[in-house]
């Protein structure tokens, strides 16, 4: 369980106002709002990557608030899905392994159970300059489970795909969320993926927070 605590950032004409908001273990829980509301700088304070002005994030019962984001057990696939350039697939998968100084057995090991999992350990080898949107993706989402994180947040990770490879990806998502007993935030635009995927969704607006009781509108 992830919770908020009063969470406020602010720049310009922006701002999130102290934004509270508990997040149900092992749910799949998406989060809507219109371009610029600030729907990813929510997930960058949730894991870490931008510090709130204000408030509190706790995991489980442990602030996390000035954790580093290696030391808080989230997954983050960013909307750019920024892989490495001149890295191989099998160092991407592997990154956040290394940085914990694991094994080389057990980099390895992993590295290859995910590949195989996300239907790319015949990339391994391979750059991912050339490679389809959908294979970046499964690389990203490899990539994010790697440290074996309990919470998973996504931001629109189907948005630059095809329709078919939106489903695809769209049908794992759903299959390693119910494998791993992940919780996970799952940023879209898209009433079609809210319906197929959320357990629950809540909408960002005017820098608040509301929970959706009906169909995504």
């Amino acid at each position: 369980m992830i919770t908020l605590d009063n969470i406020g950032w602010r720049t310009g004409n922006f701002e999130l106002k102290g934004i509270s908001w508990v997040i149900p273990a092992n749910r799949y829980v998406v989060l809507m709002g219109a371009t610029g509301c600030g729907k990813t700088t929510l997930l960058e304070i949730i894991c870490g990557l931008r510090q709130p002005q204000f408030g509190r994030i706790w995991r489980q019962n442990l602030d996390i608030t000035r954790q580093p984001p290696w030391e808080r057990g989230i997954g983050y696939l960013p909307q750019d899905i920024a892989l490495f350039p001149g890295h191989s697939v099998r160092d991407q998968i592997g990154f956040s392994l290394k940085m914990k100084r694991r094994p080389p057995k057990e980099i390895a090991l992993k590295t290859n159970e995910l590949a195989c999992s996300m239907g790319i350990d015949h990339l391994l080898d391979r750059q991912p300059t050339g490679l389809s949107g959908g294979e970046q993706q499964r690389i990203a989402l490899a990539r994010a489970l790697a440290a074996d994180p309990d919470v998973l947040l996504l931001d629109e990770p189907l948005s630059a795909l095809d329709e078919e490879r939106r489903g695809e990806l769209s049908q794992l998502l759903s299959e390693v969320q119910r494998r791993l007993g992940l919780t996970v935030i799952h940023v879209t635009h898209s009433r079609g993926e809210a319906a197929t995927l959320a357990d629950l969704v809540y909408r960002l607006t005017d820098g608040s927070l509301k929970e959706e009781t009906g169909p995504p509108a």
